[in-house]
């Protein structure tokens, strides 16, 4: 298996459904919230994200966000829903993955984790011995270095799906496309 590789894309972080996780034998979810969830610009959750997040744990998934970015950013987030988080969290090291893992009580085999990007998200996931989901990034941005790591995971997406040719290619009308124009 190779780190980079997500195990599933999904158009949309809605697109993971309960039932889904439940016939994967998920019984915890990792999210990432930036560009995953919402756009970095967005400080809390709307009500579909709230809906979503409630369906799964009405499911009986452990839920609990994981991300890169600082406490102010990710607990102005969490401050409504109150869920197990953990910041400044330096993905792509698996160290606090798996602390949070231990802190739900799950098994790394019973668990994954989704974001909007490859380097970070799903090398995390591996590397913490969980399944990645990705999902295409909510907005982009055009600093040299993101332009560069999008060009990158173009290459691996490009490999994946023709290795998946039934799942539905979430480049399209994404940053991860060639096409896309930023602004």
């Amino acid at each position: 298996m190779s780190l980079f590789k997500p195990d599933r894309t999904f158009p949309c972080y809605r697109s993971l459904t309960p039932e889904f996780l439940r016939e994967q034998e998920i019984e915890a979810l990792l999210l990432d919230i930036d560009n995953t969830l919402a756009p970095y610009e967005q400080p809390e959750p709307d009500a579909q994200i709230a809906a979503w997040l409630n369906a799964l744990r009405e499911a009986g998934i452990k839920v609990a966000f994981l991300s890169n970015n600082h406490a102010e950013r990710v607990e102005l987030f969490n401050k409504s829903l109150g869920l197990p988080m953990r910041y400044d969290a330096h993905k792509p090291l698996p160290a606090q993955a798996k602390k949070m893992l231990k802190r739900l009580g799950v098994d790394q085999k019973h668990a994954a984790l989704m974001g909007d990007q490859i380097f970070t998200d799903v090398l995390c996931a591996h590397l913490s011995g969980m399944r990645a989901f990705l999902v295409p990034p909510i907005v982009d941005r055009t600093d040299r270095g993101t332009r560069l790591k999008r060009y990158f995971e173009r290459g691996i997406l490009r490999r994946y799906y023709k290795r998946h040719p039934d799942e539905e290619d979430i480049r399209q009308g994404s940053p991860l496309t060639k096409e896309y124009k930023t602004v």
